[in-house]
């Protein structure tokens, strides 16, 4: 819990209701608030009826606090005396916005229900205490008797959080494969091993991203879009291309596409061809002491970038890298009900000589989206730091 907050209690039944309900607002900022986090708001009374609702809008627009009391005045009620229902701890400093804490201050809020304590340096539980300090009750759900609350303002936001508190993205890697793990035939033929459902799923996690990462690989051999097509978005994610040695085609159909390009290499840009460096794509190197990219500092330039959530659809060298590294927070696995034979795996990975050696996983979610499943996986953290440590990875 954040320092200066008030000590968790249990919430009401409204509380709760109404926090779900900000919640769903707060998710239907993905694709739109980066790289700030996604928040909802809901303004109401104790009997029961809102007054107000409000999603945070993009980078330098209002936060879900005063979109909310926008709405109350828009639908011609007074916030006075009213509770505010927040996902994330109120903002106490001056940002490209004024701090909402004043906002709700200004309004006359008596309450407000905060799921969770922001750990951005200038919040950090100013937040809480700047309202109570005004006289509001202010009452923090991330505790033990609410912890479900807390724990899904906390998945909203996985990847601010981990770029605030980490100083790098929350990689998420997907991967579509079949029952036997290949990823594409021994030609590189992988169109389609999923089916439809499948891959416009895929796209809402896209779109969900503060950037898509590939490697040079996937890009030669398949020349993907990786865009958000499938599925509305308000904004497209940055597209990352891994290419040590600047081989990137200017042809590449993923250059063509709305948003911006990053190239991430390892030799000195002045040095890639000409083509690539008109392209309009941005340039970065981050070179490891073996000439290959050093994925750790990728990801640091990255967070420093903005960049909160890392949706990486690579072949099996980037995978194998990025996994051998420890770099891998979750696996967003595509499974085709399909036996394939031999043909390209998910991921490179040495020869182990023991079972004890395998990396496991946590499984965090299973579902079927139409003749597919798709599973959700954590690292088990203690072999994760263990692998990383004994294998550092480039690519």
């Amino acid at each position: 819990m954040a320092a200066g907050g008030p000590l968790p209690v249990e919430l009401s039944a409204l509380d709760r209701q109404r926090l779900q309900e900000a919640l769903q607002l707060a998710e239907s900022s993905f694709g739109l608030t980066e790289p700030n986090p996604r928040v909802g708001c809901v303004i109401g009374l104790e009997d029961g009826r809102v007054l107000g609702r409000g999603a945070t809008r993009q980078a330098g627009g209002p936060h879900a606090e005063v979109v909310a009391l926008r709405d109350t005045q828009a639908q011609g009620h007074r916030a006075k005396g009213a509770t505010a229902w927040v996902t994330l701890e109120p903002c106490a400093h001056h940002g490209r916005t004024p701090p909402c804490c004043d906002a709700i201050i200004a309004a006359g809020l008596s309450r407000v229900v905060v799921a969770l304590a922001d750990p951005f340096p200038q919040v950090n539980g100013a937040g809480l205490a700047r309202l109570r300090a005004a006289g509001i009750n202010v009452v923090l759900a991330d505790g033990q008797a609410d912890g479900d609350i807390a724990a899904a303002a906390r998945e909203i936001n996985i990847g601010f959080l981990s770029r605030v508190q980490r100083g790098r993205p929350w990689v998420r890697m997907k991967i579509a494969a079949s029952m036997d793990g290949v990823t594409a035939l021994a030609d590189g033929q992988s169109q389609w091993i999923t089916g439809e459902a499948a891959r416009r799923d895929g796209h809402a996690w896209r779109r969900r991203a503060s950037a898509v990462m590939t490697g040079i690989g996937t890009v030669l051999a398949d020349d993907p879009q990786l865009d958000v097509r499938w599925v509305p978005t308000a904004a497209q994610p940055l597209r990352v291309v891994v290419d040590s040695t600047w081989r990137l085609p200017p042809s590449a159909r993923l250059l063509r596409g709305p948003g911006a390009v990053l190239v991430v290499g390892a030799r000195d840009p002045q040095l890639a061809p000409a083509a690539l460096a008109a392209s309009g794509a941005m340039l970065l190197q981050v070179a490891a002491a073996d000439g290959r990219v050093d994925l750790a500092g990728m990801l640091q330039q990255l967070a420093a970038r903005g960049v909160n959530e890392l949706h990486v659809e690579g072949g099996a060298v980037l995978n194998g890298a990025l996994l051998r590294a420890g770099l891998v927070d979750e696996l967003l696995l595509y499974m085709a009900p399909r036996l394939i034979g031999p043909g390209r795996p998910m991921a490179l990975w040495p020869a182990l000589s023991t079972l004890a050696d395998a990396l496991d996983y946590k499984l965090l979610d299973v579902q079927q989206v139409g003749d597919d499943l798709r599973i959700r996986a954590l690292p088990c953290l203690p072999k994760l730091r263990a692998a990383a440590g004994e294998k550092p990875g480039g690519a």
